[in-house]
């Protein structure tokens, strides 16, 4: 570990650095993964995609997109990326050197998602894993019946406006989607700061549906209407442009009343773009990895857990990997 975080020796490179270097690797476009002004960034092309959308001409000095499944050498390191299943685009990063296969997971889920490619295992010797909810308690169900339960809250209350809180990249595209395969295909409108990234997924082939801005529609347009808002603009005075708001929030952390309550959320949908506990164990025993780092998350639960079923694991502390409400 260096100040600017994780840095592979014999590549001579880091990964997710939290600090400007001069090479990076970066597994997926969240701004606690993929910050501005590196000197070279190495990302799969939605990502630099993302990265361009966010940070202008900070998002690196040279951009070079990483095809996934291609394995190219850096400095005495193979590397190649595979899909990770958290959001469009994002990659665990698989590191192979003198005999020996590490995998970095960045962040990841199991669950299907039409806005981006599945989770792919790779059998390693080291696995590093996040732990965002690497505790029992976090057992996230089905998307299908959180939707749905959005979609008879509708029902009941026609003359309300449902606002939901969603994280602008990833969770906002992803809620859409999954409203749309429940046969949801009116106009779904949007705060303003989600609008940009909703266009960057379409031009990405991401389908969407017809999506309309929220600022500006009376609150007649609204009732019965689904809005999106990044979550802190749920508790600003822009939430009073709506009819009667039934305010929702589409997070792992929903799990959590008390999270709910603080946040003035009426109805909590627990949709998450991380795996929950028991799939973050069913996936370290999936790839078979001889030790296990643990990272940015509830270390000390799985490492407990792994180490009573006779497995090798630690924590690897990152400073700067932030918990997001939008998780």
């Amino acid at each position: 570990m260096q100040p600017e975080g994780l840095f592979v020796v014999p590549g001579g490179f880091h990964v997710d650095p939290m600090r400007p270097v001069p090479r990076a690797l970066v597994t997926h476009g969240h701004s606690d993964h993929a910050r501005p002004d590196n000197a070279a960034v190495l990302a799969t092309a939605e990502t630099l995609a993302i990265m361009r959308a966010r940070y202008g001409d900070a998002a690196g000095g040279t951009l070079q997109p990483a095809a996934l499944g291609e394995t190219q050498r850096i400095g005495e390191v193979d590397v190649s990326f595979v899909p990770a299943g958290h959001v469009l685009g994002s990659a665990q990063i698989v590191l192979e050197h003198a005999g020996s296969r590490v995998v970095l997971s960045g962040d990841y889920k199991r669950r299907p998602d039409p806005t981006c490619r599945p989770f792919q295992p790779v059998l390693c010797d080291v696995f590093v894993t996040e732990a965002t909810f690497g505790l029992p308690v976090f057992r996230h169900p089905p998307d299908s019946g959180e939707i749905a339960r959005l979609l008879h809250s509708i029902a009941l209350f026609p003359e309300r406006a449902h606002v939901v809180g969603v994280y602008s990249l990833g969770k906002c595209q992803r809620v859409i989607c999954l409203l749309r395969q429940a046969g949801w295909d009116r106009p779904i409108y949007l705060h303003g700061a989600l609008q940009a990234l909703c266009e960057l997924y379409e031009s990405l082939g991401v389908p969407l549906g017809p999506l309309l801005p929220a600022t500006g529609a009376s609150k007649a347009e609204l009732a019965g209407q689904v809005v999106l808002a990044p979550p802190s603009a749920i508790a600003d005075r822009w939430s009073r442009r709506l009819p009667d708001p039934v305010v929702a929030a589409a997070s792992g952390w929903m799990r959590v009343r008390q999270r709910a309550r603080q946040g003035g959320v009426e109805l909590p949908l627990v949709i998450s773009d991380h795996a929950d506990w028991d799939e973050l164990l069913a996936t370290i025993d999936e790839v078979e990895a001889g030790e296990v780092w643990v990272t940015h998350g509830r270390e000390e639960a799985l490492i407990h857990q792994l180490r009573s079923t006779g497995r090798a694991a630690r924590a690897l502390v990152l400073i700067g990997f932030e918990e997001d409400d939008g998780v």
